[in-house]
């Protein structure tokens, strides 16, 4: 059957029937569906990163919640939460390679490809808009997850033409700068270097710079970049002719450097998720190439794929498993009222009533994710992937 490709508004589109080719699976930060072979490692991968999203975002059991689905405390180390959305930065990254690789086949002019770099880039922040905007209920201008995911796309991407020995150099010495900026440079109005939850240079710039024009969370770009752009040095793993069990054993050793590296930074400077320092890039960076490279062995050179397809099913339409259960929640499920009570909110009572607080909280979020992950296969099953 011919390829149909639906365009919808923005720039987005929807890819039906045939499958897209290896390129083409990869070619969006939020690609569609990998060949198994190749590259189904990484919708393993994401696929995790999205489950582990819905998780965190919809647990619902109050003071009973387990430490590791909350962000950990200042200087409390890194939780299983605080992974989420450095490893949607690393997914991103390794996908760079693969839109560059697949506009090259189409022999175009490289204006094109920038042309291309930047709709996406829009698109996402346009997303990200509409998400902080929803949840608001007015329209606001932010820097949220994916307003910061378009600008760190957009570095990577531009930069990728460059060779990846200095990709690697500007990637070190964006975490170079950023982490001597917040170790040595005097904090205004403190008057030496600090690095405190309440008084650090970077909350300095946002309070006293970046809050008046809405753009809290600029410098963010900087080490959230470098991680994109160590994402697209991971990704061109895969577009080297290594053998399976060659590539899952370097993206083994330098996941392992990765986080060997970002753990001995962390005695400079503490692993912080809301100031993304260098530490915390490297140690979520290094965990997830880790976890990367296991899946690659398990999926890709051993051909163990069975267990996969739950993950899989998340992973093929990660844009849409990201944004539409958020928009979901924030238009009809906590504003719609039944009996002067949203819908969320009935669903949890139900759920309680029927199994207790704590039970009931886990019926709930377990529910929320399994009726998500049944609407992903109805649309992987009529191969309808949500692409910018």
């Amino acid at each position: 059957m011919a390829r149909v490709l639906a365009r919808g508004a923005k720039g987005m589109a929807v890819l039906r029937d045939n499958p897209p080719t290896q390129d083409q699976q990869t070619e969006t930060p939020f690609p569609s569906r990998k060949t198994a072979m190749r590259l189904g490692s990484l919708d393993v991968f994401r696929g995790l990163t999205i489950l582990l999203m819905l998780l965190v975002n919809n647990v619902a059991l109050d003071a009973n919640t387990p430490y590791l689905l909350t962000h950990a405390p200042w200087k409390g180390g890194v939780y299983l939460a605080d992974l989420v959305f450095p490893w949607f930065l690393l997914a991103v990254g390794v996908a760079i390679p693969f839109a560059a690789a697949s506009f090259r086949k189409k022999n175009l002019p490289s204006w094109r490809y920038d042309l291309k770099i930047i709709q996406r880039s829009i698109v996402l922040f346009g997303l990200g808009l509409l998400i902080v905007s929803s949840i608001a209920r007015r329209p606001v201008f932010a820097l949220d997850v994916l307003p910061l995911i378009a600008m760190a796309y957009l570095v990577a991407a531009w930069l990728y033409d460059l060779p990846a020995h200095r990709r690697a150099m500007i990637a070190g010495f964006f975490l170079l700068a950023y982490w001597a900026a917040i170790r040595y440079l005097p904090v205004p109005g403190v008057g030496r270097a600090i690095f405190e939850e309440d008084q650090n240079l970077i909350l300095h710039f946002n309070n006293t710079f970046l809050d008046a024009v809405n753009l809290r969370g600029l410098l963010s770009v900087i080490p959230t970049s470098a991680l994109v752009m160590l994402g697209s040095l991971i990704g061109d793993l895969f577009r080297l002719e290594l053998s399976p069990l060659r590539r899952s054993a370097w993206l083994l050793a330098i996941g392992l450097g990765l986080t060997i590296l970002g753990m001995l930074w962390n005695l400079s400077l503490p692993y912080s998720k809301t100031f993304w320092t260098p530490s915390y890039i490297l140690l979520t960076a290094g965990l997830g190439t880790l976890l990367l490279g296991i899946f690659h062995y398990l999926v890709d050179t051993r051909g163990w794929h069975g267990w996969t397809f739950p993950l899989t099913v998340f992973g093929s339409n990660a844009l849409f498993a990201y944004v539409v259960p958020i928009l979901v929640k924030v238009w009809l499920l906590q504003r719609i009222e039944v009996g002067g009570v949203s819908i969320q909110q009935n669903i949890l009572n139900f759920w309680r009533s029927l199994a207790g607080s704590y039970s009931g909280g886990w019926l709930y979020t377990l529910s929320y994710i399994v009726f998500w992950w049944l609407v992903l296969w109805v649309l992987y099953r009529r191969r309808i992937f949500l692409r910018v």
